[in-house]
């Protein structure tokens, strides 16, 4: 055994707990609600989403060319951590930190979320509250429908309506196909409503649609085969937006498009083209958001009972329409939409959505 300077005997050491040096994991780390600022982020608009990337152009927020005229940089980019578990959707305005270059394997990531001017959602279904973010801070929601080939959908056609007045995005109805029907029957049912609404065929002249999109964040929503890809590559040339012909007994087919992309229109403004719907749940949205399109309406909605669903004996909108302060239309167009809302099947028997059939 050794001994130490002064000649004793050493003795062998007995270690502790406190000797014990333990490395903090990232867990043990202290927490602070303190985030950084990110004063010096990029502004960018997602045009595309795909599997937890997302595609953003710095130098434009789609309401407009770039200020000096360049045009925007394509930047892949990843959401980072500290937004948690906040949605980013097509249209979104966002900030970017990281390489904004947009070179090749090259990744930014998504620091902050600008505040929305409107958000269209839908439900899984009308029972389900949880909402399905679409797209974020469009101003006109184009509503494709077919006149035939597959038939039009009123149903489908009031739902999506619903969702438009509940995002306060003003609507537009775009009816395709005219060669094969006419379009009296469906425009009569949607004039009461005050719904824009415009009529093309096959290979036609594009002008009246081009105008109404000109300088706006437009977006098409339909289930599939209306005609919605057929529009978009006849609006941008180089959209290379996928289409394919559907089965004109059952409807059934695939998608011909399968994720929302924002697509700059030549003339100005830009489209977002989405994938087609089979069903539109509006199990997020409330009664008085619906009521609130119809101005002529809400003033008299006043004098209904507490938690009137503005369909039974006890409304007070019968009385007001008959006083002539509302047309009998109008009311009998707002009943649909609520009743299309509940889930009840419209006057032509059409299907429930979870029943329609997807169609390519």
């Amino acid at each position: 055994m050794g001994r130490d300077a002064g000649g004793r005997p050493l003795r062998r050491r007995e270690y502790d707990e406190e000797d014990v040096r333990v490395r903090p994991g990232k867990g043990s780390r202290p927490r602070t609600r303190r985030r950084p600022a990110h004063e010096d982020a990029v502004p960018a608009a997602v045009v595309a989403v795909d599997r937890g990337r997302y595609t953003c152009l710095v130098g434009t927020d789609l309401t407009g060319l770039p200020p000096d005229g360049a045009g925007p940089v394509a930047v892949t980019a990843m959401r980072a951590r500290e937004l948690g578990r906040k949605g980013i959707v097509v249209g979104d305005r966002v900030g970017l930190v990281g390489d904004t270059t947009g070179r090749a394997d090259t990744l930014a990531r998504i620091v902050r979320v600008e505040p929305r001017t409107s958000m269209l959602r839908r439900s899984a279904d009308d029972t389900d509250e949880v909402e399905r973010p679409i797209v974020a801070n469009a101003d006109q929601l184009v509503i494709v429908a077919a006149l035939a080939d597959p038939p039009p959908r009123p149903r489908m056609i009031d739902r999506i309506l619903v969702a438009a007045f509940d995002a306060d995005i003003e609507p537009l109805l775009c009816l395709t196909k005219a060669d094969l029907a006419p379009p009296d029957d469906i425009i009569a049912r949607y004039e009461p409503l005050g719904v824009p609404h415009l009529v093309v065929r096959r290979g036609g002249d594009l002008s009246e649609l081009r105008a109404r999109l000109d300088g706006r964040l437009s977006v098409l929503v339909g289930h599939s085969g209306v005609g919605k890809s057929t529009l978009v590559n006849a609006l941008v040339p180089d959209a290379g937006r996928a289409v394919s012909q559907v089965n004109a007994v059952t409807g059934r087919g695939r998608h011909t498009s399968s994720s929302a992309v924002a697509l700059e229109l030549p003339g100005g403004g830009w489209i977002i083209d989405t994938p087609g719907v089979r069903s539109f749940g509006l199990g997020h949205v409330v009664i008085d958001n619906v009521l609130a399109a119809f101005p002529d309406l809400a003033e008299g909605a006043v004098h209904c009972p507490k938690g009137c669903t503005h369909r039974g004996d006890d409304c007070s909108l019968d009385e007001w329409v008959a006083k002539g302060n509302a047309a009998p239309l109008r009311l009998a167009s707002l009943r649909r939409l609520l009743a299309s809302r509940e889930g009840a099947p419209d006057d032509a028997g059409e299907a429930a959505p979870d029943e329609v059939a997807e169609n390519a």
